[in-house]
């Protein structure tokens, strides 16, 4: 993946995390003609950047999981190309974040691994190719006011509210109508990374209201090879159309079957879905 981007870091310098995003993106922007874009003059003058921001793809670096440059690009109603979760890469990778930002050899090797990663990564996840199985029919519970769905075919769910629609050696992934009921509004969505490698239960995202955030548990594991872009837009999507327009990502599957055995059909999950309705105040 060698092309220039409009790189904006987290700017958690007061953190390790924060520091060594700040050196992951100083040495991205030694090879090529990225643009650096700083979070805190962004946030004061972002007409300084619409240029730029114009002619490349955004690349996204947070430190952490708090997903500070994330979220500044949310409010800006910037659309992200790419991302790079540095806390989650030093996970992958088996590297020890400290508490102090001092540069030695492992320091060093772990930045470039990084960056090598990136720049090796392929093009996936620009487009999706995922073609729904056919026309979704909902069956339907109500308490007061509030009226609440479940899919009747092709679904399946885990009991942590997110579902996966099977399709071809791929599931999309989302969270169900009960979830986007109880945190009402939703105001950002945080995706995976492109190229993620996921084992079933595995956090794959959150959704996040005025109220509270949703950190999503995959049903399935697989690589992530796509994201629903519309959702960096337009996040209300997923309270409009949970099960279909408001997809968070898609996963190749890498071991269904026995996945399978671990997801619950539409029926059990409806029965589920109205104890848990039962059980809160509306």
């Amino acid at each position: 993946m060698k092309k220039d981007f409009c790189v904006l870091p987290c700017n958690g310098l007061d953190k390790f995390a924060g520091l060594l995003t700040r050196e992951v993106a100083l040495k991205l922007l030694e090879d090529g003609d990225h643009e650096l874009i700083c979070p805190v003059l962004y946030h004061a003058a972002e007409k300084r950047y619409q240029k730029a921001l114009a002619e490349k793809p955004l690349l996204v670096i947070d430190g952490c999981n708090t997903k500070c440059a994330s979220k500044l690009a949310a409010e800006g109603h910037l659309r992200v190309a790419e991302r790079i979760n540095v806390s989650e890469s030093a996970r992958e990778r088996g590297f020890s974040l400290t508490d102090y930002l001092e540069m030695d050899e492992s320091v060093e090797i772990f930045i470039n691994t990084l960056i090598e990663g990136f720049e090796e990564k392929p093009d996936e996840g620009k487009a999706s190719s995922f073609e729904m199985p056919g026309l979704v029919h909902y069956k339907k519970f109500s308490k007061g006011k509030f009226i609440f769905k479940v899919p009747e075919n092709y679904y399946y769910f885990n009991e942590n509210d997110c579902w996966a629609l099977v399709k071809n050696g791929i599931a999309r992934v989302g969270v169900t109508d009960f979830i986007q009921q109880n945190l009402s509004d939703i105001l950002f969505v945080d995706f995976p990374e492109v190229g993620r490698k996921l084992e079933q239960f595995d956090d794959v995202g959150s959704v996040e209201s005025g109220k509270s955030i949703f950190e999503l548990v995959s049903p399935v594991s697989g690589v992530v090879t796509a994201i629903n872009t519309e959702l960096e837009q337009a996040p209300e999507i997923v309270n409009e159309s949970p099960y279909e327009g408001g997809w968070i990502a898609e996963i190749r599957l890498t071991h269904w079957d026995e996945d399978a055995e671990m997801l619950i059909r539409d029926e059990a999950y409806y029965e589920i879905m109205k104890r848990k309705v039962e059980e809160i105040e509306l």
